[in-house]
């Protein structure tokens, strides 16, 4: 038996893999449910993400995952309207007419701004291409550094550093400028008459984890089930301790691939890891009436959240019983800090306030429900030099024969944290086990 320690998508997505080979296995998820990030809530309507996600075009891993589990009709691709808040104004900027119109970034800005996004080095004002395809070479490059040199001051004053603040915080002037053009690669698909091209499943991503788990079995999906332990000796993997609400047994096992955070890895094999993570506080707030205008809502000026993104402006509410959706979110670099110690309700006051600061119009009375979700471990913090630190799949000569590694501090969720990644390092992982 092949022990899968996580039941996320890298988690289920190992599992499937490896049972399509013939293997035996059995994933062993803490929580309750499955699903990971992906995890949901439900709704007058279709079930909403606890923590809110959508599809690139370059994510073709998933597409494929979704076709082969029959849910390719399901699939819908949207135009995913982005916008800034600055000033006490919302700025659209998603046609070619709307960045033109934006009053913050200079004609030179915006030259600059669109030769990055577009892939053209315009330094020297003699435009070449082929400098940004790698984007790995400048993975010991600072963010600050790159946008300062490759841009002007103001495109980073302006447009990249509130962005940059809104992901990573007071990390904002370690982040790695391979990150940022891996990012634009990731997030490049554009109609240019309309916006940002998404996708999503009607229905929601639990659609595709309900397909997942039928797929693999319950019966070899274990919840509320934590390994804490595991046993390899110098001829491979021999057991997994596991603890269920206080009891522990030992489980004979002949592999193991840990689908989970970094972290957890270190603490079950002391295979030491530095890549650095930071938490999220995500509150997902139903209203009787639309908030933003907008799907995505960066804001540059002071607010308790980092961005607000308002899924019923890329989904219909239809679909949620007529409720409209609104995620407010925080990424936390400080586990002891004010906004974490805070009450679910402490941190709903919290949003609310700010809502009420950005749009004065906001009626609390409209409010249908709120939930809370906080993860302690949500995403990495993409610094300089991370790129030294990720993690191999096959952990053969660190940790021991038959222990492979799915989590996110993999290859496959650079340069950005995806549900195609997990997909994508699970798989990896299960093929590693088998070409072993």
């Amino acid at each position: 038996m092949i022990g899968i320690v996580g039941g996320g998508y890298a988690g289920l997505a190992a599992a499937w893999r490896l049972l399509d080979a013939g293997e035996e296995v059995t994933v062993y998820e803490a929580a309750s449910d499955v699903g990971g990030l992906a995890a949901s809530y439900e709704t007058k309507g279709d079930p909403i993400e606890r923590y809110y996600h959508h599809l690139s075009r370059t994510e073709e891993t998933i597409v494929e995952v979704i076709e082969s589990l029959g849910l390719q009709d399901r699939l819908q691709w949207r135009i995913g309207k982005n916008a800034f808040y600055i000033d006490g104004r919302v700025h659209p900027l998603d046609t070619i007419w709307q960045i033109a119109a934006y009053p913050h970034l200079s004609i030179y800005d915006k030259l600059r701004l669109g030769f990055l996004t577009i892939g053209i080095d315009f330094r020297g004002g003699r435009p070449r291409t082929g400098t940004y395809d790698d984007y790995e070479r400048f993975d010991s490059v600072s963010v600050k550094e790159f946008i300062l040199e490759h841009t002007t001051p103001n495109v980073y004053r302006s447009f990249f550093e509130p962005l940059l603040k809104a992901k990573f915080g007071s990390r904002l002037d370690s982040v790695s400028a391979a990150w940022l053009l891996g990012r634009i690669h990731f997030r490049g698909e554009r109609d240019i008459r309309r916006g940002e091209i998404l996708g999503y499943l009607d229905g929601g991503f639990a659609q595709l984890t309900d397909a997942l788990i039928e797929t693999i079995g319950m019966d070899r999906i274990e919840t509320e089930i934590m390994v804490t332990d595991i046993s390899v000796t110098d001829e491979g993997v021999e057991s997994l301790t596991l603890d269920q609400s206080g009891s522990t047994e030992s489980v004979d096992a002949d592999g193991v691939v840990v689908a989970t955070m970094p972290h957890i890895l270190d603490e079950l094999t002391g295979h030491q890891t530095n890549i650095d993570f930071q938490g999220t506080v995500c509150s997902v707030i139903a209203t009787d009436e639309p908030v933003t205008g907008t799907y995505w809502l960066n804001i540059a000026d002071d607010a308790p959240f980092g961005a607000l993104i308002e899924h019923t402006e890329f989904v219909p509410p239809e679909r949620y019983g007529g409720d409209h959706i609104l995620y407010a979110v925080s990424y936390i670099q400080d586990l002891e800090g004010e906004l974490w110690s805070k009450t679910d309700e402490e941190i709903e006051a919290v949003w609310l306030d700010g809502i009420e600061e950005l749009f004065p119009t906001f009626d609390r009375s409209k409010i249908r429900w709120i939930q809370t979700g906080r993860r302690a471990y949500t995403a990495p913090v993409y610094e300089v030099g991370y790129l030294d630190q990720i993690v191999q799949y096959d952990l053969t000569s660190t940790v021991g024969q038959g222990v492979y590694y799915a989590g996110m501090g993999t290859r496959a969720q650079y340069p950005e944290r995806s549900l195609n990644g997990a997909i994508k390092a699970g798989f990896a992982a299960a093929d590693a086990y088998l070409d072993a």
